[in-house]
């Protein structure tokens, strides 16, 4: 039976994080608001749980799932060849609505889908998921949907879907909109938008002018 919890009270939040941190270490799903919209995590270091996780949205290894981190001091552990120009975009826009594609450290046991080596890299704007983030450390999470469904900017819309499948729901009221991140790729030597998100081209090419927009 899943359980919700009120993050907007002091007392419900605290024990939601804990018992959410808990699930998580279970192997379990959580689903969590960020600054863009809810999303359903799991212990990115866990195969089988994000094989659940997947499996939760009706999604295949072939759109593999993005991972949440609680601090830009994480990456250092997590990626590897990061460039100037990817440290300048993480300084200028997180947290916040700027995923990163990077590649990341192949002694990494991890198996987030089919990644071709990479790792697409967050840290939202949002105190219960860095909370959360924090407390646990790295998790992937996707958009807390069914895949063909809208993602859900409330707590409600995200059980609707995914009902016992999760464990702990963390209600954080309505998420700012369904606006998704922007994605940039910086695994080569020129930054490469791929997805046109809450930040666009112009926003980006103050820090990094010589940004490239994908066909």
């Amino acid at each position: 039976m899943a359980r919700r919890y009120d993050c907007n009270d002091a007392t419900d939040r605290s024990t939601g994080l804990r018992e959410a941190v808990s699930a998580v270490r279970r192997g379990e799903l959580v689903v969590l608001p960020t600054d863009t919209v809810y999303g359903i995590g799991a212990d990115a270091f866990s195969s089988e749980a994000v094989a659940d996780l997947l499996d939760a949205k009706g999604r295949g290894r072939n759109m593999p799932t993005p991972v949440l981190i609680g601090s830009p001091n994480t990456l250092h552990g997590l990626v590897t060849d990061f460039s100037e120009q990817a440290w300048e975009l993480v300084d200028a826009f997180w947290p916040g609505a700027l995923t990163l594609v990077a590649k990341h450290q192949p002694s990494l046991q991890w198996d987030l889908g089919d990644t071709r080596g990479t790792v697409a890299i967050r840290m939202p704007l949002h105190p219960v998921a860095i909370e959360l983030l924090t407390e646990f450390g790295p998790m992937a999470v996707s958009s807390a949907n069914l895949t063909g469904h809208p993602a859900p900017e409330n707590c409600d819309a995200a059980q609707d879907m995914l009902g016992d499948a999760v464990s702990v729901y963390l209600d954080g009221g309505p998420t700012p909109g369904n606006v998704p991140s922007s994605i940039v790729d910086v695994t080569g030597r020129v930054p490469v938008l791929l997805r046109a998100g809450a930040i666009d081209a112009e926003e980006l090419r103050k820090v990094v002018p010589d940004l490239e927009v994908a066909n």
